[in-house]
């Protein structure tokens, strides 16, 4: 129940490539967006995995985690006062983000009965004039729950009929069990177009202390975002960069 640190160390091959960028001298800035052979490999990724394709030039950068994503997110999407729907329980960073983007949090709790999804009523219930955006991170960290294709396609179906961007955390997607398959919710019909996909290597590569994440989303969205980006963090870490390549292709 605490930040989701996994029980084993990175791969060696991933770790040996950062060290070996490092004795080759890359060690200057990439491009804001981050090396584009692995904003490329990225989409590959993201394509194979989740059905849902992108354009590594224009629609992904390298975040520091998926951290920095969930900021970038909220100060381009939120002024003052605007509402933001998160679960409850869910990561602890989400709500004050929120309030640091000069938003206001608010919950939707969510229960044991329902395996401790989202559902569509309660989301229904949550939504007001001022709702900005819904983050939806699933599967969830602490209570590990899934949304499997049918819950998100509910959950779609309320937001048609709003203005409402999702930010979608998906950093756990690769860690489900019992048979289940993630489901993107930018892979959901009409969907991709008001989503903001964010994923990182912390979870499924054991690459926490790497600080490596992505953000993919409509061009009109990480054009604004990347600005944000460049100008207070200019690029992701170049050794961790590299890493992140190593780790999608042999990880």
């Amino acid at each position: 129940l605490g930040v989701g640190e996994p029980d084993f160390g990175t791969q060696w091959t991933v770790s040996d490539a950062a060290i070996y960028s490092l004795r080759q001298g890359r060690t200057h800035y990439t491009a804001n967006a981050g090396l584009i052979e692995l904003r490329e490999a990225v989409c590959d990724y993201v394509r194979a995995r989740f059905g849902v394709s992108y354009d590594p030039k224009t629609e992904v950068f390298m975040t520091v985690g998926a951290s920095e994503g969930i900021d970038a997110a909220l100060r381009v999407l939120v002024e003052p006062g605007d509402e933001v729907l998160l679960p409850d329980p869910s990561y602890v960073s989400y709500s004050p983000g929120v309030i640091f983007a000069g938003g206001v949090p608010v919950p939707i709790v969510t229960r044991e009965e329902d395996e401790f999804r989202l559902t569509p009523d309660a989301l229904r219930n949550a939504i007001t004039p001022r709702t900005q955006a819904l983050i939806l991170p699933y599967p969830n960290h602490p209570t590990g729950a899934v949304m499997d294709r049918r819950d998100l396609e509910a959950i779609a179906g309320v937001l048609r009929g709003t203005n409402s961007v999702v930010v979608t955390t998906e950093i756990y997607a690769e860690l489900t069990y019992g048979g289940l398959k993630h489901t993107s919710f930018a892979a959901i019909d009409g969907m991709r177009e008001r989503t903001i996909l964010l994923n990182g290597f912390s979870k499924a590569f054991a690459m926490t202390g790497w600080r490596m994440g992505y953000v993919c989303a409509p061009k009109e969205l990480t054009r604004i975002m990347l600005k944000v980006h460049q100008y207070t963090i200019m690029c992701a870490p170049t050794a961790g960069q590299y890493a992140a390549l190593e780790a999608l292709r042999s990880g």
